[in-house]
């Protein structure tokens, strides 16, 4: 019976699982973590769909040989060595595209690398290690916190098969522990909500991994040498060691370390000899030791010691610089040589004795002067010297050395064709050597004629550093023989380093639609660069395109052109030369609104118009003056008389003859008093007409012309004024108040007659009646004639 029952829930469960889940489309496993280069077989259920599927991998197609058809409804896909950190895969229908179902899969890394040292917590002291520590690495990138767990395991005297040793989220961890609880083996495991690893086992030997504790180091001077000791505890093992040591300088260490290597050998103490270190000098040295495979210890405390003076090391280097002879005939001799280096604590002492040369030969002996510690002034004559210099300090070291100072006139060969350049801060000297073989060169040099700086070389050419930047050198080259040296070839004076050229200050001048800028280069160094061209650089400063002009470096003056009026604009300079260039600052300046042609001329316009105005009014003044000081006629001396006219008149004699030559007929005016004294009757003219037909002029004696003339002018230039009626001739008659005299119209006199009258035949208009006249003859103050 329960054979049967057992049969049929196995026929009917699948029945009833087909009939749930023949129309569902799924992959699995879903969301899944796996070891990185690991194998995993994935699932897609097609029970949805009736057609074929293919897969992708971060939306790439995925070969379709990796996947294989269980049956009509299930398809395994198989993916080796899968190395991607996280991954997407899709189940797709081959004709639609649809997504049938999809899974993550990500990866993670077991912790590799592990290395553990034993140690002691305390560095100072010898003994036992009571610690371990342990670092190791892991690739995994994640944001979530990796928990890491590091396990032992257990010895035998333990129960448990493994203990943890220390727990930490970084890639390190210490702790203490015992040696007697673990058979060293250790692993280190790596956990996350979704993942747990462990590490392979990492398996050590305590001496391998027993870190000693840092060197108690004893340092001391031993002669010309540095002898470095180390007693060491663990005598019974072999060890290494390794000395570092380098040279102090202005309390910092130098870059350049030396390490020596030593092998201690059992029952065998640290003790190290460092040689060939220079004298009066500090040095700083460290020690660090470790067993045989076992990592290395910290590196000592660093110590540090000076050196004795070494005599091996002493070189004065003796040179000499002689001034020109003076009038008393004593030469001035700079001598200078290496100081003694003041780290070396003793006291020297430095004398120079200047000896002749030929009375050196023959012994004579001179007094030596105290000088100072690298420099000493002497005096010699015009002959030969050697300067002798020593040094001794306390305990009676001496040190000696000596120069040749060549006499006036001496014949000695001497160096030519000196060529210097410069190359970045640095001075290449070459020269030519003399036709006698000597033993080596001098080369000595200075900026300011004062401290020298100098070199002995056995070539022809030479390097000058350590130089001050941007500044003149005077460099002597003199050949050096056996016992001798000979006479000094100065070089042309030449910079460490030639600067960029010096300050640019700039000039403009504008006009409308040009602008003249000139500029000036002050040099503020002594090794300012020559400049190559000058290169103008101009814009408007609303914002314009910047434009540029280039010159020569002989030219300090350019125009710009086609510039707008009445517009702002900015410029400035730029110099430059082989070694650099140098920019003035940025000017401003404004065109003009109109140029220089407009405004002269304006100008030329102006002036002529303020000319005119001037020339009028000055006539206007001129006239005005003469019409002020024109005369005026006083009515009080004027008389009025009557002149008939002739109805027809066929000439007219404007003279009569008179007694006085100088006086005519216009010249009279006849008062009433004249008229009443004549009793004649009208006389008659020179053809029988009557004289009141004719017309009297007044003509002033003084400009009276010759009589042909002067009759011609009568008759154009008589003024007559004629009235038109009688009643006009009556209303001008004086009263009692009028300023003229009391007179009446009467008939002019008759005049005699003249044979040489001149007839001037005018027609007169019928029936003329007699008019008034005024006459204006004598009518002006005593004083006042024409």
């Amino acid at each position: 019976m329960y054979f049967f029952l057992v049969l049929l829930i196995l026929g009917v469960i699948p029945s009833i699982c087909k009939g749930q889940h023949e129309n569902t489309c799924n992959v699995v496993p879903k969301d899944i973590y796996i070891e990185v280069r690991s194998d995993i077989d994935v699932v897609c259920q097609t029970s949805c769909v009736h057609d074929k599927i293919f897969w992708t991998l971060n939306n790439r197609a995925i070969d379709k040989s990796l996947s294989k058809t269980i049956n009509s409804s299930h398809t395994i896909l198989s993916l080796r060595n899968f190395t991607h950190q996280s991954a997407t895969l899709l189940c797709r229908s081959e004709n639609t595209q649809q997504v049938l179902g999809g899974t993550t899969i990500g990866t993670y890394s077991k912790p590799s690398n592990i290395s553990c040292f034993l140690h002691k917590k305390d560095q100072t002291t010898e003994g036992s290690p009571d610690q371990i520590t342990c670092k190791w690495e892991h690739q995994f990138n994640s944001s979530k916190k990796i928990n890491y767990v590091l396990n032992a395991s257990s010895s035998v005297l333990t129960k448990q098969p493994t203990f943890e040793i220390c727990k930490s989220s970084s890639t390190n961890c210490t702790n203490i522990i015992n040696l007697k609880w673990f058979d060293h083996n250790i692993t280190v495991r790596a956990k996350i909500d979704e993942w747990e690893v462990d590490s392979d086992p990492f398996t050590f030997n305590p001496d391998h991994i027993l870190k000693m504790i840092p060197p108690q180091l004893k340092g001391t001077n031993v002669s010309d040498d540095l002898l470095v000791e180390w007693r060491r505890a663990h005598l019974s093992k072999w060890c290494r060691c390794q000395v570092k040591y380098s040279k102090a300088i202005n309390e910092r260490t130098s870059e350049e370390e030396w390490v020596l290597n030593k092998t201690l050998n059992k029952n065998e103490h640290l003790k190290v000899t460092i040689e060939k270190v220079e004298s009066c000098s500090n040095y700083t040295f460290s020690v660090r030791c470790a067993l045989d495979k076992a990592p290395w210890s910290d590196w000592s405390q660093k110590t540090v010691l000076t050196t004795k003076l070494n005599k091996r090391d002493v070189k004065l280097r003796l040179w000499r610089k002689i001034a020109e002879l003076e009038k008393n005939g004593v030469r001035k001799v700079h001598a200078m040589w290496t100081e003694i280096p003041s780290t070396c604590q003793d006291t020297f002492t430095y004398t120079i004795k200047q000896t002749p040369y030929k009375e050196l030969m023959m012994g004579v002996n001179y007094t030596d002067t105290l000088c100072g510690k690298s420099t000493c002034d002497v005096d010699v004559s015009q002959d030969a010297h050697r300067i002798y210099l020593t040094v001794q300090n306390k305990a009676l070291l001496e040190f000696m050395d000596s120069v040749y100072v060549p006499a006036i006139g001496e014949s000695l060969p001497q160096v030519t064709d000196i060529q210097t350049s410069t190359l970045e801060g640095v001075i290449l000297v070459s020269w030519k050597a003399p036709i006698q073989p000597v033993s080596g060169y001098m080369i000595d040099w200075t900026h300011n004629g004062n401290q020298y700086q100098w070199k002995e070389s056995n070539d022809t050419n030479t390097t000058l550093s350590n130089l001050l930047d941007k500044t003149p050198y005077n460099i002597t080259v003199t050949p050096l023989f056996d016992d001798k040296t000979g006479h000094g070839t100065q070089a042309l004076q030449i910079c460490s380093r030639v600067a960029a050229p010096g300050n640019v200050t700039i000039r403009v001048k504008a006009n409308d639609k040009s602008a003249l800028v000139s500029w000036h280069v002050k040099s503020q160094e002594a090794c300012s660069g020559v400049a190559v061209n000058y290169t103008v650089f101009y814009r408007t400063q609303d914002g314009g395109p910047q434009l540029n002009v280039t010159v020569d470096g002989t030219e300090w003056v350019i125009s710009l052109k086609d510039l707008n009026p009445d517009t702002q604009y900015s410029v400035y300079v730029k110099a430059t030369a082989l070694t650099g260039t140098t920019k003035s600052s940025e000017n401003s300046f404004k065109t003009k609104r109109f140029g220089p042609g407009i405004i002269t001329a304006v100008s030329v316009c102006g002036s002529i118009i303020i000319l005119l105005v001037l020339s009028v009014g000055l006539c206007c003044a001129v006239q005005w003056k003469k019409f002020r000081e024109k005369p005026v006629p006083n009515p009080g001396n004027s008389s009025v008389t009557l002149w008939p006219a002739s109805s027809r008149q066929e000439g007219m004699c404007p003279f009569q003859p008179f007694s006085n030559p100088t006086e005519s007929l216009c010249d009279r005016v006849y008062t009433e008093e004249t008229l009443r004294m004549s009793i004649s009757p009208l006389a008659t003219g020179c053809n029988g007409n009557l004289m009141s037909d004719q017309t009297d002029e007044y003509v002033d004696p003084g400009t009276v012309p010759a009589p042909d003339e002067q009759n011609e002018d009568l008759v154009n230039h008589a003024e007559t004024q004629h009235l038109s009626s009688p009643d006009d001739s009556t209303a001008l008659l004086p009263s009692e108040t009028s300023p003229y005299r009391s007179q009446t119209s009467v008939e002019s006199p008759v005049s005699k007659p003249n044979n040489h009258c001149k007839h001037v035949p005018v027609k007169q208009p019928e029936n003329t009646a007699l008019v008034m006249v005024y006459v204006t003859l004598d009518m002006f103050e005593q004083g006042q004639g024409r």
